[in-house]
């Protein structure tokens, strides 16, 4: 499993990429840039609140259907027309909260055509994640790692000619950019759909009540886990924008540092959604995931302190280079916000595994926590620092969030505490921040070759002491 899981995560990362950079940095960063901050810091909000509530769409279900396919690949055909049946009374019910929520928090009606397009497209998009689910619950990880980047692409091509063409030079506007969303995110659920569809022998569009009922409360524990997640993760971009005057300006600002932590997080998303189903197989098999765990969590941090690290201290040259409108302050924001990355990749791991075992109760209680803590630090820090507050209270919240995580993931197995690769960790993130500091504070180059020899000198730090699990990609390049 070790040597399946360096296979499909070098492929999976491998194509995502090619794409999903090009689509954040290219695309996304570009209609920031053309629309203007405040504009897109109304988007940015408008998202975060269609994620808040995402779990009303979901309830679960991702998840749960992952983890019980990866297990049972024959309850397939019996889940699947329930399961589709469950997501459009859902998707009505999310359409619902929504807008009873713009309507109690003040958003100004002349918003709410972009909001119902927002939430059109994550229902569409969690309609989506429960087809992939299937598909890598089946064991088809690169047909997954493919549909996983297909809405990206297809953003980079309509938004590439609405962006770039000289027919619509000058006139781009944020509704654009969300109606592009649509199509791609339904074109890539079409697809999801007939790969799935064709796995199933005799499709069968009949209704089970009962069955529905008991599925939902199967997933509820899962439920719980993803709606405490979204809002410790989502409510700061809300909260930004509410809290202040200028709340429209300083939530562009977040969203611009959050790009590059959500482009990073991308990496983080992929060894999740590939983890969890040979995480379930291998727990029902009472295979040794420890092995797993260590190759995938060592791979994951060793990518994550490199890259945090070397962002945090070139955060200023970063931002100018990036955004048009930006300053020092939004160099601060970026810097503090991409440090939680190196804690939201340990989650990725170490959550993903005890979704897997189904260990939901005490991660819950942890979840409770954070969520109490983010919205207490926000609301301390957010009027004081503005955006930058906001990113301090990410910072503790994930890192709360990650070493509980770690702990009951370690009391849940009977693992006995590993000095040696402890000490790696420490040994490899001091060099990191010396390599770092040095190259952007004593040695005068250009910045683009301080940061890039930063992320080669973590690169090669962590071949040196053993963090990169190298043999198995050599071993996937021999026999590709």
């Amino acid at each position: 499993m070790n040597k399946e899981f360096s296979l499909n995560i070098f492929f999976l990362i491998s194509i995502n990429l090619l794409i999903k950079p090009f689509f954040i940095f290219g695309i996304d960063r570009t209609v920031q840039n053309v629309v203007g901050t405040e504009t897109y810091g109304i988007y940015i909000t408008l998202l975060s609140l269609t994620y808040l509530f995402g779990i009303i769409n979901d309830f679960g279900i991702q998840n749960f259907n992952n983890r019980t396919i990866s297990q049972n690949p024959n309850l397939l055909q019996q889940y699947f027309p329930n399961i589709l049946g469950i997501k459009i009374v859902l998707g009505v019910l999310y359409l619902i909260v929504i807008f009873l929520m713009a309507w109690i928090w003040g958003y100004d009606v002349k918003v709410w055509h972009i909001l119902f397009f927002l939430s059109i497209n994550m229902i569409i998009a969690q309609v989506t994640y429960y087809l992939r689910s299937n598909i890598s619950g089946l064991g088809m990880y690169r047909i997954d790692s493919m549909i996983s980047a297909l809405d990206k692409l297809l953003m980079i091509l309509i938004c590439g000619v609405l962006l770039w063409s000289p027919s619509f030079s000058g006139k781009f506007q944020i509704e654009w950019f969300v109606y592009a969303q649509t199509v791609s995110f339904f074109i890539t659920a079409l697809v999801a759909f007939f790969i799935v569809k064709n796995k199933i022998p005799k499709l069968s569009y009949h209704l089970d009540t009962t069955f529905i009922f008991s599925l939902l409360k199967k997933s509820a524990p899962y439920a719980l886990v993803i709606f405490l997640m979204s809002v410790y993760t989502r409510i700061d971009m809300i909260m930004v924008e509410r809290l202040l005057e200028n709340g429209e300006k300083e939530a562009g600002i977040y969203g611009a540092a959050y790009r590059l932590l959500d482009a990073s997080n991308m990496i983080g998303f992929l060894f999740a959604g590939l983890l969890l189903p040979m995480f379930s197989k291998m727990i029902k098999e009472k295979s040794n995931v420890l092995p797993l765990v260590k190759t995938s969590a060592l791979m994951i941090w060793s990518g994550a302190i490199t890259l945090s690290v070397a962002t945090y201290f070139f955060q200023e040259e970063i931002v100018h280079l990036l955004y048009v409108e930006a300053t020092p302050y939004w160099g601060e924001v970026l810097g503090i916000l991409m440090l939680s990355f190196i804690a939201v990749s340990g989650t990725y791991i170490f959550g993903t595994l005890l979704t897997a075992k189904g260990s939901l109760q005490k991660m819950n209680v942890i979840l409770v926590i954070a969520v109490f803590l983010n919205i207490v630090f926000n609301y301390i820090l957010i009027p004081k620092y503005g955006a930058l507050g906001a990113a301090w209270a990410t910072l503790g919240t994930q890192f709360f969030s990650m070493l509980s995580q770690l702990y009951l993931a370690k009391k849940a197995f009977d693992w006995t505490y590993n000095f040696k690769d402890s000490g790696r960790i420490i040994l490899f993130s001091i060099g990191v921040i010396s390599i770092s500091y040095y190259l952007s504070t004593f040695i005068n180059i250009n910045w683009y070759f301080g940061f890039i020899l930063s992320l080669i000198g973590g690169f090669s730090l962590a071949l040196v002491l053993g963090l990169l699990n190298v043999k198995f990609t050599l071993d996937f390049l021999k026999n590709k």
